[in-house]
C-alpha cells in the first residue's frame, strides 16, 4: 500500500500544478486572450495562433525550451531547437523569400513616388532608437527595438539575432507581431487626425499598366542596388526579391507556388511557436519587456503618423492627386496597412479604391524596413 501512495505522490509532484509560479498563470491567460484575437476576431490568425500556443506550452512546461546544457541527458527541448533557427537567422529569411513569391511589386513600379512614402514611414524606427537609448537601452538592444516600428516581426528577429540581442527576441519578436495583428484598431484614429474629410476622399488616377520586362528587371535591379550599398541586407533583400523573381519570370512554377504556400506555412509554424516560446514568465514578465512593448507602440505610431504627413505633404505638391491616407501603409504590415488604407478612405466615400495605391508604400515599406535593419547593423560592424 506504501508503494502505491509513493507512486501516486510521486506522479502528482510531477503535474506542472506544482512547478507553475503566479507569473507563469498570468502568461498562461495573455495566451489565451491572444488566441481568442486570434480565432474569434481574426487577427492575423496565421501568425498571432503558433505564437500564442508556443507561448501557452513554454508556460506549462518550460523544459520544451532547455538547451542541452540544461538537461540530464543533453538533449534540448523541441522549441530550442525551432529557436536556433531564428537565431540563425535561417526563418526569417525564408519567411521574406515567401512574401516575396505572394508579393505584387507592379504598384510601387508603377507609382514610384511610393519608395518616398514608404521611407518616410520608417522615421517611427529612427525616433524609437533614440527614446529607447534615452531610457538606459544600450545602442544595440535600442537598436533592435526600434525596428517594430516598421511592424516586420521577420526582420525584428533578424536584427536582434545579428545584434547579439537573443535575450530580448522574445518581447520585440511578440511586440512587432502583436501591433502587426493590431493595425486595425491602432492605425485609424491617427490617420483620421491628421487628415482632412476632403484630403480622404481625393480619388486617384488609375495606376499604369507594368509591363512583364519591369516585373523581371525590378528584383534584379533593386538586389544590385541595395545590396551593393548595404551588403548586410542580403539575407532578407536577396531571399525577397529571389522569391518575387521567382514569381514574375514564370519559368518557375513549382518553385513559385512552393515558396509561398507549403515552404511559407512550415516556416509560419517554426517561427510562431519558438518565438512565442520564448516569452516564458521569468523573461517577459519585466520592466523591461514593459519598455519594449510601449517604444514599439511609439514607434509604430510615429511611422504611422510620419508616412501620413508626408503623404499630406505630396498631396499639396501635386495639387492634391495623391490621397495622403495611403502614406500610413508604408510601415510594412503587408497587406493589413494598405487594407486600413482603404478602409478609411472608403468610409468617407465608399466609391474610393485605394487599395492597389496603397499596396505601393506598403510593399516599399517591406523594404525600408530590411534597410534600416541593414543601416544598424552597417552602424555597429555586422
Amino acid at each position: 500500500m506504501e508503494y502505491v501512495f509513493d507512486t501516486l505522490s510521486n506522479l502528482l509532484h510531477q503535474t506542472a500544478f506544482f512547478n507553475l509560479t503566479v507569473g507563469n498563470y498570468v502568461m498562461i491567460v495573455v495566451a489565451c486572450v491572444f488566441l481568442y484575437l486570434a480565432i474569434a476576431k481574426g487577427y492575423e490568425p496565421l501568425l498571432l495562433l503558433p505564437i500564442a500556443f508556443g507561448m501557452l506550452l513554454v508556460n506549462i512546461y518550460p523544459d520544451i525550451m532547455a538547451s542541452p546544457e540544461e538537461t540530464s541527458n543533453g538533449v534540448g527541448g523541441l522549441l530550442h531547437y525551432f529557436y536556433l533557427m531564428d537565431e540563425w537567422s535561417i526563418l526569417p529569411s525564408l519567411i521574406f523569400l515567401g512574401v516575396g513569391a505572394m508579393t505584387d511589386f507592379g504598384p510601387l513600379i508603377a507609382n514610384p513616388i511610393s519608395f518616398l512614402l514608404g521611407a518616410a514611414a520608417q522615421f517611427g524606427i529612427f525616433a524609437a532608437y533614440f527614446i529607447a537609448i534615452a531610457l538606459g537601452f544600450n545602442d544595440e538592444a535600442a537598436a533592435a527595438i526600434s525596428i517594430i516600428g516598421g511592424a516586420d516581426g521577420p526582420t525584428s528577429i533578424f536584427l536582434a539575432g545579428k545584434l547579439g540581442q537573443t535575450g530580448l527576441m522574445g518581447p520585440i519578436a511578440v511586440a512587432a507581431y502583436s501591433y502587426m495583428a493590431l493595425v486595425p484598431i491602432i492605425q485609424p484614429p491617427f490617420m483620421k487626425l491628421l487628415t482632412t474629410k476632403e484630403e480622404r476622399a481625393i480619388k486617384m488616377e488609375n495606376l499604369r499598366p507594368v509591363s512583364q520586362l519591369e516585373r523581371i528587371l525590378f528584383p534584379i535591379i533593386v538586389t544590385i542596388v541595395v545590396c551593393l550599398v548595404l551588403p548586410t541586407t542580403a539575407p532578407l533583400v536577396g531571399m525577397l526579391m529571389l522569391g518575387n523573381l521567382f514569381r514574375e519570370s514564370g519559368v518557375v512554377r513549382q518553385l513559385t507556388d512552393t515558396a509561398s504556400n507549403a515552404l511559407m506555412y512550415i516556416v509560419v509554424i517554426l517561427l510562431g511557436t519558438s518565438v512565442g516560446a520564448t516569452t516564458s514568465a521569468e523573461a517577459f514578465l519585466n520592466w523591461n519587456t514593459i519598455k519594449i512593448v510601449i517604444l514599439g507602440l511609439v514607434a509604430f505610431i510615429v511611422g504611422t503618423c510620419a508616412g501620413t504627413l508626408f503623404g499630406k505633404l505630396l498631396c499639396k505638391i501635386t495639387g492634391g492627386k495623391i490621397n495622403p491616407l495611403i502614406g500610413s501603409a508604408g510601415v510594412s504590415a503587408v497587406p493589413m496597412a494598405a487594407r486600413v488604407s482603404q478602409k478609411v478612405g472608403a468610409e468617407e466615400d465608399p466609391t474610393n479604391f485605394l487599395l492597389m495605391h496603397a499596396m505601393g508604400p506598403n510593399v516599399a515599406g517591406v523594404i525600408g524596413t530590411a534597410v534600416a535593419a541593414g543601416c544598424f547593423m552597417a552602424i555597429f560592424g555586422v
